[in-house]
């Protein structure tokens, strides 16, 4: 290859480094979307934009290893981009959207929200977040995902405070939580029952949350499932 084609093929690698940054960086846009549609009590809408980040988040990183961001796009941290975008999604507008629901009382959904996003900003700033084979180390603050169950399946709303606090005291809990896009046990199924999630909560959406019993169970399937993954793992307990 002469120089000025090495040169043509350097400009093509850092566009494609530069274009997942934006693709990843998109997720702010829709972070926001999601946050209107929540103080507008729009929780569909809220929920649908919400997935749709939760999807963008799913194959950045993905993204990221196939173009070397780290080599062809390194000005910008991709790793503190995705943090700052996953901490809107998945913490802050779940928690806005619990806040202007009618899921609890007004003040309680207030300081558990305040409580949430607190204990969240500790979790995200911890430095064994992810154990060395890419599991999580305590419950990964998918406040999306607990709220949305909260939605749909509306338990009492002493359960949900119940739940929540549960989750708060599970991202500082020495166990493992998995990641479906990196750990290797189980790629395949764990890949699956996301996208089985995925379209349970498309139908719940569209349902506005008046979701059918089959859905309601098949979330319930999905929950089971992801809590009961760990024991597929030489250990249940987070190590180095």
């Amino acid at each position: 290859m002469n120089r000025e084609g090495g040169r043509e093929a350097q400009r093509v690698r850092r566009a494609a480094g530069m274009s997942v940054h934006l693709f990843t960086g998109s997720g702010s846009a829709v972070a926001l979307l999601a946050l209107y549609a929540a103080i507008d009590r729009n929780f569909p809408a809220c929920f649908a934009w919400l997935g749709l980040a939760l999807l963008i988040d799913g194959v950045d990183g993905t993204l990221a290893r196939v173009a070397k961001v780290t080599e062809t796009a390194s000005a910008i941290d991709g790793a503190i981009l995705d943090l700052v975008i996953d901490f809107l999604t998945y913490v802050l507008v779940p928690m806005v959207a619990l806040w202007r629901s009618d899921l609890m009382p007004l003040q309680l959904s207030f300081w558990l929200s305040v409580i949430v996003v607190f204990a969240s900003g500790l979790y995200f700033a911890d430095t064994r977040m992810k154990t060395r084979d890419y599991w999580f180390r305590g419950f990964p603050a998918l406040w999306n995902v607990l709220a949305i169950y909260l939605f749909v399946l509306r338990p009492p709303y002493l359960v949900s405070a119940g739940l929540i606090l549960v989750g708060v005291a599970a991202m500082f809990a020495p166990v493992v939580f998995v990641h479906p896009m990196r750990v290797k046990e189980l790629r395949t199924l764990n890949i699956l029952m996301s996208f089985a999630f995925f379209a349970l909560s498309a139908v719940a959406i569209w349902q506005n949350f008046a979701a059918d019993l089959w859905v309601k169970i098949g979330y319930g399937i999905v929950a089971a499932y992801f809590l009961a993954v760990p024991f597929w793992r030489h250990s249940p307990w987070a190590d180095d």
